[in-house]
């Protein structure tokens, strides 16, 4: 159902209160913007849910791996990495907050194809199922078997709870609340029994070496790791689908993806377009309240929790395994950290630390399918399926299953990680971000009203995202013809 149905709406016509481009998308309704419950807390959760779905393979593998090879000097570039981040959420937040629609809907009103270009470079990158087998492989070390058995079964479990779900954004932010909850039980333990004080006294470092690489480590993976620290590529684009699922601001009005089967599906109801508030009185008052609560929630929940979580774990290899040649930047990390951790601290430790890494990255393999198919069936509906009666909650079950069919069939195949797959998902997530940085400087700009439009610091933030990933594409670009062509 839809979050409200107050404010009756009316036509949006030649004294817009938006100057919005209608030549590819009809114009939204005009309606008054809903006041913040009173009680805040209560809809707290895109941030986490953003968290909860980054804090995969970066966290686990990537910032740890970078700790134990060369110390704690380069924790400076997560805190760069998640700041040029919080800035592009929250202006891909605030073109929903102020009109109900995604931001890739607001790219399809300047050119009809941009939400889709965004959606297949999404797919391109997740189409392998990276995070169901390092899951699989995690959940190997624990019980045994064969580790693209448990991913084949893992993939089918995330398909039936991303469709059986009444509400699917209500699952799935219960499920990495969850998931939150226990990484933040480990590391309590982890402090306690396995971070020592030498690792503690060079964490300073991070600090006294802001804009020193390693550079042993090679340029592309670090400006990687800044680059991706704690989400990237199509899921901060996501964040739009996540807010208007739980209600704020203008997307209080539009109907929230539900299960075909057990839910109450009306998505087909609702328009394909959003809602637009005029930008005076009341309104302006309620959407300052509205920024500044969008504003702490996710540098509280996204930032914070991701920040801490790099931290803790960046500190807990270097504990571990600081020194020690020859690791892989793989899975294969994860085993050798663990074992370690087991003659440490006892072997109920080391298989704790492999669980709760399988059910993260379970969780997160569940939110990239959730966010890959919920952009896409965003795409469809509001741009290419408009006057259809199918409804976004029922392409999202499609694509969802559509998605899990192929990560199955490639398992099934028994390919290890194509190479194809391989160049493709490490090149396109920096091109996809330096391109949406881009658009979301022009659209903030053009498509909102005065009051509301992006301005000073934070358009100057938006910048600064589009040169970083400019000279990320490039980089990773290269080492990828260099890999390939030797």
């Amino acid at each position: 159902m839809t979050h409200a149905d107050d404010g009756v709406g009316t036509p949006h016509g030649a004294d817009a209160p938006f100057p919005l481009n209608s030549r590819h998308l009809p114009l939204p309704e005009v309606r008054t913007l809903p006041a913040p419950p009173r009680k805040p807390w209560r809809i707290i959760g895109p941030g986490i849910v953003a968290a909860g779905v980054g804090l995969s393979s970066g966290e686990f593998i990537l910032w740890p791996y970078i700790a134990s090879q060369a110390g704690l000097v380069f924790l400076w570039g997560a805190v760069v990495g998640l700041v040029t981040q919080w800035f592009l959420n929250m202006e891909i937040e605030r073109y929903t907050l102020a009109t109900g629609e995604t931001a890739m809907t607001g790219f399809n009103r300047y050119w009809r194809h941009w939400g889709a270009v965004l959606a297949v470079l999404t797919y391109a990158a997740n189409l392998w199922p990276g995070w169901a087998t390092s899951s699989a492989t995690m959940l190997s070390y624990v019980f045994g078997g064969e580790p693209t058995l448990i991913a084949v079964g893992l993939l089918l479990l995330i398909g039936a709870i991303l469709t059986l779900a009444p509400v699917v954004y209500t699952a799935l932010e219960r499920l990495l609340f969850v998931k939150i909850a226990l990484i933040g039980g480990f590391f309590v333990l982890a402090v306690i029994l396995v971070i020592k004080a030498a690792s503690w006294k060079e964490l300073p470092q991070a600090a006294t070496h802001v804009g020193q690489f390693p550079s042993e480590l090679g340029v592309a993976v670090l400006m990687g790791a800044i680059a991706y620290a704690g989400a990237g590529g199509g899921q901060n684009l996501c964040q739009s689908n996540w807010i208007r699922d739980k209600g704020f601001g203008m997307g209080h009005y539009v109907p929230r993806l539900v299960s075909p089967v057990t839910g109450k599906e009306d998505a087909a109801s609702g328009p394909a377009t959003g809602y637009v508030f005029v930008p005076e009185g009341e309104n302006l008052v309620r959407w300052k309240r509205w920024w500044r609560f969008a504003n702490t929630e996710q540098a509280v929940t996204f930032g914070l929790t991701t920040v801490v979580t790099i931290v803790l774990a960046s500190l807990m290899a270097h504990s571990t395994l600081f020194g020690t040649p020859g690791l892989a930047n793989d899975v294969g990390f994860v085993r050798e950290e663990g074992e370690v951790l087991q003659s440490q601290a006892g072997n109920w430790f080391g298989v704790l630390f492999w669980l709760i890494g399988a059910f993260s990255l379970f969780c997160a393999a569940t939110g990239i399918v959730d966010y890959t198919s919920r952009l896409a069936a965003d795409v469809l509906k509001s741009t290419y399926l408009r006057g259809s009666r199918h409804s976004e909650s029922r392409l999202y079950f499609r694509l969802v299953w559509g998605l899990v069919a192929i990560g199955v069939t490639i398992l099934a195949l028994g390919f290890d990680q194509p190479l194809v797959l391989l160049v493709i998902s490490a090149c396109v997530a920096g091109l996809m971000m330096f391109v949406y940085s881009g658009l979301l400087l022009f659209m903030n700009r053009k498509a909102l009203p005065a009051p509301l439009k992006v301005r000073s610091y934070r358009a100057a933030a938006l910048v600064w995202a589009v040169g970083l990933f400019g000279v990320l594409s490039v980089l990773t670009v290269r080492q990828q013809i260099q890999n390939l062509f030797g």
